[in-house]
């Protein structure tokens, strides 16, 4: 089905728009920031991995604003509770009658983007409290659901170089994540904008460009991009190639013990329609299919001790992968 172009035309030449005013705040990271706004716009949550100082929470704050949704902050740490991240009830009394009851009241999860800082530096029990918000878009409490607000989008962050004292994800919530995105470090000419903005009078104020009727929209025109039988058998073998049972790549066959499974897939179909929207376009490319790869595979697929031994990464097989699938099958 092709989507109605001049109903939502108006929507996706405003994604340029949105770009522009996060640059009032952030410099640089425009490839980050287009996988940011491609999870959005599938409707998935993301992983953002980088260093400290490197303004992950700037980013997303500054988002939330030019997208109008509402913006909560949550720092994990060893002794965050469950009820902290989803909220918990409240004994009250009803002054009329005075009678008590049970309020539930609201944790820091209700909200249309939700920064969880720091995600490993909390214990699986609270990391897990975050896996029935992030699938089903609800919070169980006391026997009852409490839906969330739509949109909804988790961005959670982690810090790849100090491990001591953290709780690795397992891999249930990892395959939560719709993409898994790397932060690196910025340019020599963006590190000196950056210095030069953040140290003198400079105050970049982003206007709001979308509200959350305009995402919803966005979101529901996003699974209407048109992507082709040939591209979509092409993320097939790429899903499949990178199991021990299904793949010719001898890299997978050497270094992998376990391969992505079926939701990578439809992460990465979701993804390369979006990508499609944000480039301006309403049809599926190679392009968006391998360009994305890397951020949806890179968490789904389990190296073996080997492939630490030799300081391999899943970049790498993913690389592998690739450039031994080709776009159409012989």
């Amino acid at each position: 089905m092709e989507p109605d172009l001049k109903k939502y035309q108006q929507l996706v030449e405003k994604i340029p728009l949105l770009k522009k005013e996060i640059a009032k705040v952030i410099v640089g990271q425009e490839e980050v920031l287009d996988e940011v706004i491609i999870t959005f716009l599938a409707g998935g949550h993301c992983l953002l991995e980088g260093v400290p100082g490197l303004a992950k929470t700037l980013m997303v704050k500054t988002i939330s604003e030019v997208m109008e949704m509402s913006f909560k902050r949550i720092q994990f740490t060893p002794d965050l509770m469950p009820g902290d991240i989803v909220g918990t009830e409240v004994l009250e009394e009803d002054h009329s009658t005075g009678k008590k009851f049970f309020q539930f009241t609201q944790g820091p999860i209700f909200a249309n983007m939700v920064l969880a800082d720091e995600i490993n530096r909390t214990p699986p029990k609270t990391q897990a409290a975050l896996l029935e918000a992030m699938q089903e878009k609800m919070v169980t409490y006391g026997g009852k659901n409490y839906a969330l607000p739509d949109p909804f989008l988790i961005i959670a962050t982690q810090n790849p170089i100090e491990q001591s004292g953290t709780y690795p994800l397992p891999e249930a919530q990892l395959d939560r994540f719709l993409l898994y995105i790397k932060l690196g470090y910025p340019s020599e000419q963006e590190e000196l904008e950056v210095l030069q903005r953040t140290t003198g009078t400079y105050r970049g104020k982003p206007e709001t460009v979308l509200s959350g009727e305009e995402i919803r929209q966005l979101q529901a025109l996003t699974r209407e991009v048109h992507l082709d039988s040939a591209l979509l058998a092409y993320i097939t073998r790429l899903i499949r190639a990178t199991r021990l049972e299904n793949t010719t790549v001898p890299e997978v066959k050497n270094y992998v013990e376990w391969g992505a499974g079926t939701r990578a897939g439809q992460a990465l179909v979701l993804c390369a329609k979006a990508r499609a929207i944000v480039k301006g376009r309403y049809s599926v490319i190679p392009e968006d299919i391998e360009h994305l790869i890397f951020p949806v595979l890179r968490h789904r697929i389990s190296l073996h001790f080997r492939a630490e031994a030799e300081q391999l990464d899943t970049d790498f097989i993913i690389s592998k992968i690739l450039a031994q699938t080709p776009v159409h099958a012989k």
